[in-house]
């Protein structure tokens, strides 16, 4: 720990004369648009602040990947509860030509993680351990990942993209009612897992309209915009980062920042009724639940059950109750353990996972073990299409709102919880109530398997759609149900991404549903066939752009569920 001498104190005492004094000059209130039509180039994200620097970055000639790094750097700075720097993700890319990439910036286990970390000396899981506070953290992933990505499909240079994000972050922008409200639920457990007062904490209660500013996070973003990856995982941030451990015994050293790197996967591939489907592969479990999903439905007409029908909602939720099933068992981060991709999508495989399906009744789950296959919620997403007809569907996650609830005193960003998407003892549920077992149990530099899916769908060879939701475990079901939408139910995209949302997940053993969801006679019907039907909070943000069939416009919706928006040009 030899950053930590004369040098780091001197270092931290520059931040505290480096900050200029800019005023606030973003504008306020915002204006949301949940549907655009676009002739050119689209963008929806989280927060329309974000979707507009995207916008603007691209009428700068900028590629969809240039719009993908200003856009996630904005939204480190107005949506800190998902958008971030300290976190990670997944980045699914398909050029004009074709051409499909997949980044996997996840983050990853500090060396020193151990299997038992999350348990007490008889083994008992102690769940705070991994969702709050600095053993919750993993080395973030989301620098390395912006930077590796503009370095192989960026055009402009790197300093402005991350320009709009210091200009937010140094002069401010003024929250919402949403964000207010956000901020305000957190501001015990901010102030409990910081050593510092952050930026989100006041003595007041926010309200709708307040000015948010982050001078300690301009002062970070402009060493990463200065020094690209070693503004982030060297020099003076890293400086901050391992005082913040020193100070809290964390996990996270010098060797894991240096070491971090993220990685170019193959993009999940696969055809489904007339369309082509990219997804992310291991170890994300997206991709696999989807193409699993999609498979077990068979050649089913959903269309001729009906939407929201209880012919189809057994259906569905009979198909992701044994996709879940899988997941526990069989997934988990592809470089320390082997999955079984290929048989778990194996057509054979998926018609024997629903050979016990019943259309009349539901199956129980504590009967429902995973298949064996042979071989031959607080996140965010943003989709964008640039001029050329690139597209980039990202999703990118501190995994609970607000990740671990520590802000790196000087740094002014978040560290994520997903420690706490390992299994922390074989069985035990997570954060969002999933199961896992050995193939996701913690350990050094491992990346825990993630729900994230970001998805791009391409019809006759040609861009169709792209989308992505955050959501926890609910991502894939909610891109499955969007999917199903659009190509089974022949929806508008307004309505294939505004309608309500329900989730089966195998354990817990229940259809969870958004409010009026389902009308009164659907539910006594699911009840009858044995399904459990319980009430839960909003299902996802799902950001989605469709290119029109004929017109070849661009359709971009915003989901109404948060303070998203959608813009074109």
């Amino acid at each position: 720990m030899n950053v930590l001498s004369k040098n780091a104190l001197l270092f931290i005492l520059f931040l505290g004369s480096a900050a200029c004094s800019a005023q606030p000059i973003v504008p306020f209130p915002y204006t949301v648009e949940k549907e655009v039509l676009a002739d050119t180039a689209a963008v929806v994200s989280a927060h329309p602040l974000a979707t507009q620097t995207g916008l603007d970055i691209l009428r700068r000639g900028g590629t969809a990947v240039d719009a993908a790094v200003a856009v996630q750097f904005a939204l480190a700075v107005v949506y800190p509860q998902a958008g971030n720097i300290g976190g990670g993700g997944f980045l699914l890319y398909r050029d004009k030509a074709g051409k499909a990439a997949a980044l996997d910036f996840r983050e990853k286990a500090p060396a020193a993680a151990t299997e038992t970390m999350f348990q007490d000396s008889s083994g008992k899981v102690l769940p705070n351990k991994s969702r709050f506070g600095i053993f919750a953290c993993g080395v973030p992933g989301t620098v390395d990942g912006m930077w590796e990505a503009h370095r192989k499909y960026g055009r402009l240079p790197w300093g402005q993209l991350l320009q709009p994000a210091i200009d937010l972050a140094e002069r401010g922008y003024q929250i919402t009612e949403q964000e207010a409200k956000q901020l305000n639920e957190e501001k015990i457990a901010f102030i409990k897992n910081c050593k510092i007062t952050p930026s989100f904490v006041k003595m007041q209660a926010w309200e709708p309209g307040d000015w948010l500013i982050q001078k300690d996070l301009a002062q970070t973003l402009r060493r990463i915009a200065g020094e690209g990856r070693e503004g982030f995982y060297g020099g003076g941030t890293a400086i901050l980062i391992l005082l913040e451990m020193s100070k809290q015994h964390g996990l996270i050293t010098e060797a894991d920042l240096q070491n971090y790197h993220s990685v170019w996967r193959k993009p999940l591939e696969f055809d489904w009724r007339g369309v082509h489907i990219l997804s992310m592969p291991p170890p994300s479990s997206g991709g696999l639940l989807l193409q699993q999903m999609l498979g077990m439905l068979g050649t089913q007409d959903l269309k001729s059950m009906g939407f929201h029908s209880a012919a189809a909602i057994h259906l569905m939720a009979e198909v992701e109750r044994r996709a879940f099933a899988d997941r526990a068992e069989h997934m988990g981060d592809p470089d320390f353990w082997k999955v079984p991709a290929k048989g778990l999508a194996d057509p054979a495989y998926l018609s024997s996972r629903m050979a016990d399906f019943d259309p009349q009744k539901a199956t129980r789950s504590k009967t429902l073990k995973a298949g064996q296959p042979k071989e031959s919620d607080e996140t965010t997403h943003f989709s964008i299409v640039d001029a050329e007809g690139n597209a980039v569907s990202v999703t990118t996650t501190l995994n609970d709102a607000y990740g671990s609830r520590v802000v790196v005193s000087g740094g002014g960003f978040i560290l994520n919880n997903e420690m706490d998407d390992f299994s922390a003892k074989p069985g035990a549920p997570n954060l969002y109530g999933a199961i896992g077992g050995k193939a996701n149990a913690v350990a050094g530099n491992k990346r825990p398997l993630s729900s994230m899916t970001p998805t791009i769908v391409t019809r006759d060879g040609k861009l169709s759609l792209v989308v992505g939701t955050p959501g926890g475990t609910t991502i894939p079901t909610s891109v499955f149900q969007v999917l199903l939408n659009v190509y089974a139910f022949d929806l508008p995209l307004r309505e294939a991404v505004h309608n309500k949302r329900f989730h089966h997940q195998w354990l817990p053993d229940a259809i969870q549903i958004e409010e009026n969801a389902f009308s009164e006679e659907l539910i006594p019907a699911l009840e009858a066939m044995g399904h459990t039907v319980t009430p839960r909070s909003p299902i996802g943000r799902v950001e989605a752009i469709f290119r029109e069939p004929g017109s070849g416009k661009l359709r971009a919706v915003a989901d109404y569920r948060g303070d998203d928006a959608a813009g074109g040009y």
